[in-house]
């Protein structure tokens, strides 16, 4: 089992732009195979920081997510939005960041 977790910076004002895009990410990716959890934090400290905290059953799931039209769609209507991502890939011997 991995964990990820991806912090986005958006720009001031970006986050009601990205509720829908984001709603509708996670609704077809907990379809997926190997998602066990993939939820959308709003950071409590800054309004521009938002935490996606997923968890999947093997890292090639991982691999399939990160293909998926759904996901594209989603990086396609937040591009604008961004300011920086961080991505760590938690595994139980190594996390990858990214």
């Amino acid at each position: 089992m991995i964990y990820v977790v991806a912090t986005l910076t958006i720009k001031p004002g970006s986050l009601e732009a990205l509720r829908a895009p984001a709603a509708a990410c996670i609704a077809e990716t907990v379809k997926e195979n190997g998602c066990i959890a993939y939820e959308l934090f709003e950071s409590l400290s800054d309004p521009q920081k938002l935490i996606f905290v997923e968890k999947w059953e093997t890292r090639e799931d991982l691999t399939a997510h990160s293909k998926q039209p759904h996901l594209a769609v989603w990086r396609e209507a937040s591009g604008p939005h961004l300011v920086s991502r961080t991505i760590e890939i938690v595994h139980p011997d190594k996390v990858e960041t990214y």
